[in-house]
C-alpha cells in the first residue's frame, strides 16, 4: 500500500507558545511515514487562529485533499501549564460530610485560593453506609454562586464506596445553575478524600480551557471539510474522544508529554533513555524503560499538586524558552533565576505590536536610573469577558486599564502593593505579562530568527543595565546577558535532568540534598569532595530549541543526547501513533459476616456469596469498561481483568477483607471510513 493510498491521520499539539501540525501516513515502512509539519504560533485568545495556522501550512506542504485525513488527534500542554502557572477559572468547592479542617491537606486549600467552598453533611462510611444528607445549604448559595464561578467541584466522604451524595448534589446544582459539575467519584476509585477533593476541583478549573481548545478544533475540522474522529492524548500516553477529554480535562495534565514520550520511542527506536522536552513554558523529563514510558502509581504531580491522575512518571519543571528571567535578590554577584512563570517574550511582543512595545522600550532606556519593571509590558489575553467573573474591586480597576495593546508596567503600576494584584490577574490567564527570556537572549545572538531581533535586544539591554549588590550594572553588552541566560538554560535543564534520575531511583526523599549535589556536580564546583555525576542511559532531547538549548548537554550529565530529526513535532507525532486505553474498577467488601458489597460504577449491591459477589464485580466492569472504550473512541477493544484480594488466616480459616477488581480495555481509535 503507498502513502497516497493509505489512510492519512493529522496529529496536532497546542503548546503554551506553538500549536505544530503534522500530517502521518502507516505506510512508508514500519515507523510510517512523516508527509509533511509545520508550526504556528498558539493564539490563547482563539486557540482556532493558531490551529488553522498550523494545519493549513501541513496541507498546503503536503498538496492532500483533507478528505483523506481519516483521524484527527491533539495532545496539548494547556492543562499542564495551567497548574504549573496557577491558572484557570473560578469554581466552587462543594465538600460533603468533610470539616474545614480537611482544607488544610494534600494543597487542597492552596488549589482553592479565594474560590468559595461549601459544606454539607452527609458522607459514607468504608462499606457505603451513608450519613444523613442535608445540602440546604448549598441550594442556599446556588443563586449567587451560579452568577460568579465557571463551574462546581463536589467531593463527599467515601464517595468511591457509595456516590449517592455526589449524586444528589451534582443533579442540584445542574438544575439550578446549568454550569458543569465534576463529581469525585467520576475521576478516580482511589481513598483519600482531600486528595480527590483537589484532583476534582483541578479538573473543574480546567473545563472551561479545554471545552474552547476541543470547540476550537472541531470548528477548524468542520470548516476544512476534514469529517474525521477527534482523538485527545491523556496523560498515560492513551488516545481517548474528544467528548471523553471534555469531560474530564484533568486527565488530559501531561498530555502533551505523554505524546512526547510515545513520539521519542517511535522515532529513536530507544528502549531505554530520559527524555526532556523543552517548550516555552515548561520542561518535562521523564523515563523509558524497555520501551515503555514509566507510570506514576501514586498520581501525577504538576506545579506542585499530587493528584489522583495516572499518568506517565513525568516531572515538569517551569524552565523554557519563554522562561521569565530574573535576578537573585540581595546578593553582591546575583545568578540569573529563570521560571517558573511563562512570559511573553519581547522579540514575540514586538513582531505582535511593532512600535507599542519598541516606544516603552526605547523611553525606559533614555531614563538615567533603571527600575525593577524596565521591560515589563502587559496586555489582555482576550479571553471572553464571562471567565472574569468574581474579580474584586482592585482586580476590576486595574483589567479595565489594561487593553488589547500592551502596556508599559511602569506607567500602570503606581505602588507596589498592584503587583500582587497584576500577578493575580495573569494567575487567572486574563493578562499577560511580556518580558525579557531565553528566546529573546537567542534572538540577540542569532540563534534564533523567528520574531523581532531588535525588540529583543532592547530587552537585553534593559536587562543588562540591571545592578548587582555593589551598585554595577550586572553586564556590559546585550550579547553578554543574553551569553548568560542561555548558558544558565543549559545548566538548569541538566540539573532537572539529574534530579528526575534521583528521584526515579528513589532519592526523591533527599531532595534538597539531592538538588545540592546535583548544582555542585553540575556546577564542577571546586571543593574538598569532587563530585561527578553520570546517567547510565542517553537523552533524548525534544522541542524545536532542543538543538539549541541541549548541544552542551552531554558534559554535564555524562552521557550521550540525542536529538531526533523531527524532535520539534515529537508531541504531534506521538499523538497519531498511540492506542485508547481506559480502565474500570470495582471494589467488594465485607460488611459483615456474610454479606458482601459490591461498589462499582454508580451503583452498590450487595451479594450473600463471595464468589457471586466476585463475579457480578468482574461483568460490572466489563460492561463499564467497554462503555468507556466506546466513548473513548474505539469499536472493538481488547478487554483484560485483573482481580487483588485482602485475606487473613484466623484459626487456619480465609477470612476475607477486601477484593479489587479491574478492567483494562484498549485499542486502536476508529477511523473515518
Amino acid at each position: 500500500m503507498t502513502a497516497k493510498s493509505s489512510p492519512l491521520f493529522l496529529g496536532i499539539d497546542t503548546g503554551g507558545t506553538y500549536t505544530d501540525a503534522v500530517l502521518w501516513s502507516e505506510a512508508g515502512g514500519a515507523n510510517g511515514k512523516v508527509l509533511a509539519k509545520a508550526k504556528a504560533l498558539t493564539t490563547r485568545h482563539d486557540l482556532a487562529v493558531g490551529i488553522s495556522g498550523a494545519v493549513d501550512a501541513v496541507l498546503q506542504k503536503a498538496a492532500t485533499d483533507p478528505a483523506a485525513i481519516k483521524l484527527v488527534s491533539m495532545s496539548t500542554t494547556l492543562a499542564t501549564n495551567a497548574l504549573v502557572e496557577g491558572q484557570g477559572g473560578r469554581v466552587a468547592l462543594v465538600m460533603i460530610g468533610f470539616a474545614e479542617g480537611d482544607l488544610a491537606r494534600d494543597g487542597l486549600k492552596v488549589a482553592l485560593g479565594t474560590d468559595p467552598v461549601v459544606f454539607c453533611p452527609g458522607g459514607h462510611d468504608v462499606h457505603g453506609n451513608a450519613a444523613k444528607l442535608d445540602l440546604s445549604g448549598l441550594d442556599a448559595a446556588l443563586p449567587e454562586l451560579g452568577a460568579s464561578v465557571s463551574g462546581f467541584a463536589v467531593c463527599a466522604y467515601f464517595a468511591t464506596r457509595n456516590p449517592a451524595h455526589e449524586l444528589s448534589a451534582r443533579n442540584l446544582i445542574r438544575d439550578l445553575t446549568g454550569l458543569p459539575v465534576t463529581a469525585s467519584h467520576e475521576l478516580s476509585a482511589k481513598l483519600g478524600g482531600p486528595r480527590r477533593a483537589l484532583t476534582t476541583l483541578l479538573n473543574a478549573k480546567l473545563i472551561s480551557m479545554i471545552d474552547r481548545l476541543v470547540a476550537a478544533t472541531e470548528g477548524f475540522l468542520a470548516a476544512r471539510g476534514i469529517a474525521a474522529p477527534l482523538m485527545v492524548v491523556r496523560g498515560d500516553g492513551a488516545l481517548v474522544s474528544a467528548a471523553f477529554a471534555r469531560q474530564r480535562p484533568i486527565e488530559t495534565i501531561l498530555s502533551g508529554p505523554a505524546a512526547s514520550l510515545v513520539g521519542a520511542r517511535h522515532m529513536t527506536g530507544l528502549d531505554n533513555a530520559v527524555v526532556s522536552d523543552i517548550g516555552g513554558t515548561t520542561t518535562d523529563v521523564a523515563v523509558l524503560d524497555q520501551g515503555r514510558p514509566r507510570l506514576d502509581p501514586e498520581g501525577a504531580t504538576v506545579g506542585g499538586f499530587r493528584t489522583m491522575v495516572e499518568a506517565v512518571a513525568m516531572r515538569t519543571f517551569g524552565l523554557g524558552g519563554d522562561s521569565e528571567v530574573t535576578l537573585e535578590d540581595g546578593a553582591l554577584n546575583p545568578r540569573i533565576l529563570l521560571g517558573p512563570r511563562r512570559l511573553v517574550p519581547l522579540a514575540l511582543a514586538g513582531m505582535m505590536y511593532g512600535e507599542a512595545v519598541t516606544v516603552e522600550l526605547e523611553r525606559q532606556i533614555r531614563a538615567a536610573n533603571p527600575s525593577r519593571t524596565d521591560g515589563r509590558l502587559a496586555v489582555r489575553t482576550g479571553v471572553p469577558e464571562r471567565l472574569a467573573a468574581g474579580l474584586t474591586g482592585a482586580e476590576a480597576k486595574l483589567y479595565e486599564l489594561i487593553g488589547a495593546v500592551p502596556l508599559a508596567v511602569d506607567r500602570l503600576l503606581t505602588s507596589n502593593a498592584q503587583n500582587a494584584t497584576l500577578n493575580r490577574l495573569v494567575s487567572r490567564g486574563l493578562v499577560h505579562v511580556a518580558g525579557f527570556t531565553p528566546s529573546d537572549a537567542a534572538h540577540v545572538l542569532g540563534k534564533q530568527a523567528n520574531w523581532d531581533a531588535a525588540t529583543a535586544r532592547l530587552g537585553a539591554e534593559l536587562f543588562a543595565r540591571k545592578r548587582d549588590g555593589r551598585g554595577q550594572a550586572i553586564a556590559a553588552t546585550p550579547e553578554a546577558i543574553s551569553e548568560r541566560a542561555l548558558t544558565t538554560l543549559t545548566r538548569l535543564s541538566a540539573e532537572v535532568i539529574l534530579e528526575t534520575a534521583f528521584a526515579e531511583d528513589g532519592l526523591d526523599g533527599a531532595a534538597t540534598v539531592a538538588h545540592a549535589l546535583v548544582q555542585r556536580a553540575v556546577d564542577s564546583h571546586p571543593g574538598i569532595a569532587r563530585l561527578s555525576v553520570a546517567l547510565d542511559r542517553p537523552v533524548i532531547g525534544l522541542g524545536a530549541s532542543a538543538p539549541l538549548h541541549y548541544a552542551g548537554l552531554p558534559s554535564l550529565v555524562g552521557n550521550d543526547c540525542v536529538v531526533p530529526e523531527d524532535t520539534d513535532v515529537a508531541n504531534a507525532l506521538g499523538a497519531v501513533v498511540g492506542q485508547v486505553r481506559v480502565r474500570a474498577e470495582a471494589r467488594v467488601s465485607q460488611p459483615k459476616e456474610g454479606l458482601f458489597r459490591v461498589a462499582s460504577g454508580e451503583s452498590v449491591r450487595d451479594f450473600n456469596d463471595e464468589a457471586v459477589a466476585i463475579a457480578a464485580a468482574e461483568t460490572d466492569v466489563r460492561a463499564i469498561a467497554a462503555g468507556r472504550a466506546r466513548d473513548a473512541g474505539t469499536d472493538s477493544p481488547e478487554i483484560e481483568i485483573a482481580s487483588e484480594f485482602r485475606v487473613s488466616t484466623v484459626e487456619g480459616q480465609r477470612m476475607f477483607i477486601e477484593a479489587h477488581v479491574v478492567a483494562v480495555a484498549s485499542g486502536r481509535p476508529r477511523i473515518a471510513v
